[in-house]
């Protein structure tokens, strides 16, 4: 028997993953909602296909945060608020990348804890974005910090050990 943990982290796209790829989508182009779901597909070469009983009503909450409007002709597209959003989630894109090429130099115990790491943030972005405009700016303000905490930690801990290596050659 697998386990739920195993089942969580094993399956193809994390938790919280389809309402990111659907804001970076639309940074692109408008889209409809089929047109989502054909490009997840095509980009992913038949190994995620999101059913429409994910992407419909993932579009509606987006709809319902005001992060997307739709047009006339059926296509969504990013609002102001959703720009500002896609924004920030490119800046925790980069903090993510950084720490994840960090832990996976660190071999298969990195990469466990990388995977572990991105379900984490992965739930904690869904969770935020979600309430994002219930946050007063004082919430806002200590998450933007402790994730620029946990950034520096990492940055420090990287050249602690290059520091390391340079010493050892």
């Amino acid at each position: 028997m697998i386990s739920e943990w195993f089942q969580r982290v094993g399956s193809s796209v994390p938790r919280g993953f389809s309402r990111y790829f659907i804001l970076e989508l639309l940074k692109e182009k408008n889209r409809t909602g089929k047109e989502i779901i054909d490009y997840a597909i095509e980009q992913s070469n038949g190994i995620w296909k999101p059913s429409p009983g994910l992407i419909y009503p993932l579009l509606g909450r987006l709809l319902d945060e005001g992060l997307i409007e739709q047009s006339k002709d059926g296509k969504y597209q990013l609002t102001k608020k959703g720009i500002d959003t896609a924004q920030d989630v490119d800046k925790i894109n980069d903090i993510v990348k950084k720490q994840l090429d960090v832990l996976f130099r660190l071999g298969n115990v990195g990469r466990f804890v990388a995977m572990d790491l991105l379900e984490k943030i992965f739930s904690m972005g869904a969770v935020l974005s979600s309430n994002i405009s219930n946050m007063t700016d004082e919430e806002t303000t200590k998450y933007k910090v402790f994730l620029e905490n946990e950034l520096n930690k990492i940055k420090d801990q990287e050249s602690k050990k290059k520091s390391r290596r340079i010493k050892i050659e």
